[in-house]
């Protein structure tokens, strides 16, 4: 179980002074720092493959990124209530969940007025939010299905970027599928790199994943098969390194914008 961050000190050892700011970011901004890439690259690449981008899509990604941690504070909340023995856990997701909660309804109610279809992709999304929320609730987030869960809407949110600014869900499949392969396969990597970085079985799943993703992936563009060979290679040579979690983050910003301009190539 995650430890709830504090002011934690030793026998004769005195606390870290705290800074106001730090403070406050560390309390209320979600600490998953893969998901905000797994947020942010569909939704720009559907953004930017638009036909007509436009201030509908800075309401909605307002909405988005403050939809998610309002959910992420309030599976926080649950999971904390059940586990913690200390009622100052729990309540410390509250007022972040409720804030976040209503600046994602003031971004979101009236987008869904001036588009209705909106609703139907939140309602899409209902299910798999619920799967996280009973894994946070079970203390499973780090499950594998709970992470490919959490993957599916986040993808198919460049869909409705692209709709948003007028494009076709039918152009919009191609990249979509394309990231739904790439972060797929990251939520395997990154197990073998962390969590499980002692596992053969689990580096060998990631291996044979990203293998068929790259076959799959250059058969929905011939672009795709330039990151998706870097993908396989980090997969199969970087696990055992024993590299350090700032190392891993920032690779896998890199392989994230690689695979963002890969998608805006023509062709």
């Amino acid at each position: 179980m995650r430890r709830e961050t504090g002011t934690l000190s030793g026998p004769g050892r005195p606390a870290r002074p705290r800074r106001p700011g730090r403070s406050w970011v560390r309390r209320w901004i979600p600490d998953q720092h893969g998901a905000w890439a797994m947020l942010a690259v569909p939704f720009l690449a559907g953004v930017l493959l638009a036909p007509r981008p436009g201030p509908a899509h800075a309401a909605l990604f307002g909405a988005w990124l403050s939809g998610y941690a309002a959910a992420f504070h309030g599976q926080q909340w649950l999971r904390l209530r059940r586990l913690s023995r200390s009622p100052r856990a729990a309540a410390r997701h509250v007022r972040p969940g409720l804030v976040f909660g209503a600046a994602c309804a003031a971004l979101a109610l009236p987008l869904a007025v001036l588009h209705p279809w909106l609703l139907g992709a939140g309602a899409a999304a209902a299910p798999f939010v619920a799967v996280n929320t009973y894994a946070a609730r079970r203390n499973r987030e780090r499950a594998l299905w709970n992470g490919l869960a959490a993957v599916v809407p986040a993808c198919a949110m460049l869909l409705v970027a692209l709709r948003l600014g007028g494009g076709g869900l039918g152009e919009g499949l191609r990249p979509a599928l394309a990231c739904l392969l790439y972060f797929g396969g990251t939520v395997l990597y990154v197990k073998t790199m962390i969590r499980e970085r002692n596992s053969p079985a689990h580096r060998r799943a990631s291996v044979a994943f990203h293998a068929a993703a790259l076959a799959a992936a250059t058969c929905l563009g011939p672009w795709l098969a330039l990151p998706f060979t870097l993908y396989l290679t980090r997969a199969a040579l970087l696990p055992g390194r024993a590299l350090k979690p700032p190392v891993i983050g920032a690779l896998e910003l890199t392989a994230s914008a690689l695979l963002l301009t890969t998608l805006l190539l023509p062709g």
